[in-house]
Order: structure tokens, then C-alpha cells, then sequence
């Protein structure tokens, strides 16, 4: 059973940026949606984009932001005002996230910035609400943080996993959680294999259901979640991650797709310098050729049949990183129940677009959770 919606189509922003080093007018052009759609402040961004001219500045930009935002924390912890200490640090950290997100040619820049993101989510998490919890969940070997938080006043809520991206991290998921927690859902964003504080000591897992299944075996063991109603959700190459973990395991029962490719290696040559820069980077190839065998095992097409729970697909009609006929194609493959949503006017991700469909994705799941 296939619902399919669609949504009229209008013409994209166009930014004018012609002084500017070409990868930062990628990064405008690509991202800016995201980064305000995910925390970051509109006038932060035309601040950053307006100042910088050369890439190299670009990280050191955003870390400055961050810090300015951090010390408004510790301003507001000094008057005993707690939340709003908690808002700040988490938009710091947001900040240093997306100042070191794709800045891959510079790891050692990269690294003291991302450290500062991962210090201000950490000072964020007891002071949000609800508050979160950070855990620690072993994969083969390797330790993958996630932040656990619960909705408040109810017993053995059912869970939803966040699934990172190529370039996406736990710290950037407040404004994703957000949403399910209000629905009375709980939320683990985790940083899996090549993702955030697991990105330079592992690579990215093509076989992503593995260290999913790790992380679910960490939610059975709690006594505070109720394990038999789990779903998970998975953003750009996450969207990819969570259908295949859907496809090998049936404790998920409820699987959201946000702009996924179904097979990467077939849009290689379409994603931007930027972002090809970040998968080889985190795949640790040392050239196309090499990254392209890598991408090659991205492939729903031999698992995506064997997808039995419920699956909710967002398309972007105007996606310039993910062409929209990849959701099409696991809408397609998929054999369960499915909910395409293909919003003509949107980027990738939606991103452009929320309103279209991130309170639209927490009602579904609610409802195939309950």
C-alpha cells in the first residue's frame, strides 16, 4: 500500500556570491536551509557568509560564533537561569558542529573545533528540557555516544533512533528531537561508525544494521523504555542507513527516510565537491576509484524488499545532493505499508520546507508507535 503526496513547486533561493571561494558558495547554496532549519540563528549565518571569503576561514568563523554563544551561557548560568544556559550552549555547539562538518581538508582545525561542539552539547544536556542522558553503546569494538532523552511524566515511553548522515552529528538532532519528544516519544541520537566523536577512529559502515542492532540490544537491556515499540529515523545518508536496518531487523517497527539515496555509487558523480570531499574522507579512500568500490556496497536494492515494518519517504524536489528519483525508487522497492511524500519545492532534506513534513513524520510515527 502506497500513500504518495505532493507539494506544488516554486523556484528555490538563488544567492549572489561571486567574490566568494567557490566551496563557500557550496556550502551557502547547499546548506543554509540547514543550518537555520537545525538551530543556528539567521543572522549568525549571513554574518559568517558575508565575512568570510576563503574557505580556511570558514571553520575558524563558525568556532567564533560558538564561543560567543557559550559565553552568553555562562552569563545566564551566573543568574541562576538554567534553561536558558542550556539554549545557548546547545547553539553553540550547534555552531562549532557546522563549522567542522565538511571542513575535512584541515583535520587538526577540524578536530579543535568539533572537540568545542561536542564540550558545549555536553554542558547543554543537563540543562535542557527534558534533560539528556549520555550513553555509551559497544559495536565491535567500538564506542558510539549517543544522547538518550525522555519525554517527561511518562513511564516506558517507545523510543525513536536518530540516525546521523555523512556530515551530521548528535550534537545538530535538538530541533529533530524536539518534535517526537512533544509527542511523547523518546530519542538516542548516536554518532555511529565515521560519525562525530567516532569519526577519527572509525570509518562510515555501508552495513549499517549492525551497529543499529547494537544499539537496539542497548535498549532492551534498559528497564525505563519500552523496547517493543522502537522506530528509527535517518537523514540524508541516514536515510539510507535506517530503511537497511529496517530491511535485517523487525524490532523496528516504524522507519522515517529523509532524502536517502537508494544507491549511492549510481549518484556519485552528482554529489557536490564538498560533500565527495567528506565521504572520502570518512570511508578513508585515497581516491575516486577506491571511493567509488566503497559506495558501491550503498545499495538498498538487494535489501529494501525485505523492509516489512511501516515506511514514511520525504523527497525533495529541488535536491541538488540526492536526485528525488532515489526516494522513488525505495518507495517503490519497499513491500510494506509506505508514505511517500514528495515535496516538489524543497532542497535536500526538506530543509526549506519543514513545515512540510517534520511534524507530519513525529505524527506518523507516534501513530505506528502506539
Amino acid at each position: 500500500m502506497m500513500e504518495i503526496i505532493v507539494c506544488n513547486k516554486s523556484m528555490d533561493r538563488i544567492f549572489n556570491m561571486e567574490s566568494k571561494d567557490p566551496k563557500i558558495v557550496a556550502a551557502v547554496s547547499h546548506w543554509s536551509y540547514r543550518f537555520v532549519s537545525n538551530g543556528i540563528h539567521l543572522s549568525d549565518f549571513n554574518d559568517v557568509a558575508n565575512s568570510v571569503s576563503v574557505w580556511d576561514d570558514w571553520c575558524p568563523a563558525w568556532e567564533e560564533k560558538g564561543r560567543m554563544h557559550a559565553e552568553l551561557a555562562e552569563k545566564s548560568i551566573s543568574s541562576d537561569f538554567l534553561l536558558s544556559a542550556g539554549a545557548h550552549y546547545n547553539t553553540a555547539a550547534v555552531c562549532c558542529h557546522f563549522g567542522k562538518f565538511l571542513f575535512v581538508h584541515d583535520e587538526e582545525v577540524m578536530k579543535k573545533t568539533h572537540k568545542l561542539a561536542v564540550e558545549y552539547h555536553r554542558k547543554s544536556l543537563k540543562l535542557q528540557n527534558p534533560v539528556a542522558e549520555r550513553v555509551t553503546i559497544d559495536w565491535d569494538g567500538l564506542e558510539m555516544i549517543g544522547n538518550l532523552r525522555k519525554p517527561s511524566n511518562i513511564l516506558n515511553p517507545p523510543i525513536v533512533i536518530m540516525v546521523m548522515g555523512l556530515d551530521s552529528a548528535k550534537e545538530e538532532m535538538e530541533t529533530n528531537e524536539r518534535v517526537f519528544l512533544d509527542r511523547g516519544m523518546a530519542t538516542l541520537s548516536f554518532d555511529g561508525p565515521g560519525q562525530g566523536e567516532s569519526e577519527y577512529t572509525s570509518i562510515i559502515c555501508p552495513e549499517y544494521e549492525k551497529p543499529v542492532t547494537a544499539v537496539i540490544d542497548f535498549i532492551e537491556k534498559r528497564d525505563d523504555l519500552d523496547s517493543s515499540r522502537i522506530g528509527v529515523w535517518g537523514v540524508s545518508l541516514g536515510g539510507y542507513y535506517a530503511p537497511r536496518a529496517a530491511a535485517f531487523d523487525d524490532r523496528i517497527k516504524a522507519c522515517i527516510s529523509l532524502t536517502g539515496p537508494f544507491n549511492w555509487n549510481n549518484i556519485f558523480d552528482l554529489i557536490p565537491e564538498l560533500t565527495k570531499d567528506a565521504f572520502m574522507k570518512r570511508s578513508n579512500t585515497k581516491n575516486e576509484k577506491e571511493a567509488r568500490e566503497f559506495a558501491s556496497r550503498m545499495d538498498l536494492s538487494n535489501c529494501a524488499s525485505n523492509i516489512k515494518c511501516p515506511l514514511y519517504i520525504v523527497g525533495g524536489g529541488l535536491d541538488r545532493v540526492v536526485p528525488p528519483d532515489e526516494s522513488k525508487l525505495l518507495a517503490e522497492a519497499a513491500k510494506g505499508e509506505v508514505t511517500y511524500n514528495m515535496i516538489e519545492d524543497a532542497t535536500h532534506v526538506a530543509n526549506n520546507r519543514i513545515y512540510k513534513y517534520r511534524t507530519q513524520t513525529a505524527d506518523w510515527m507516534s501513530a505506528k508507535l502506539k
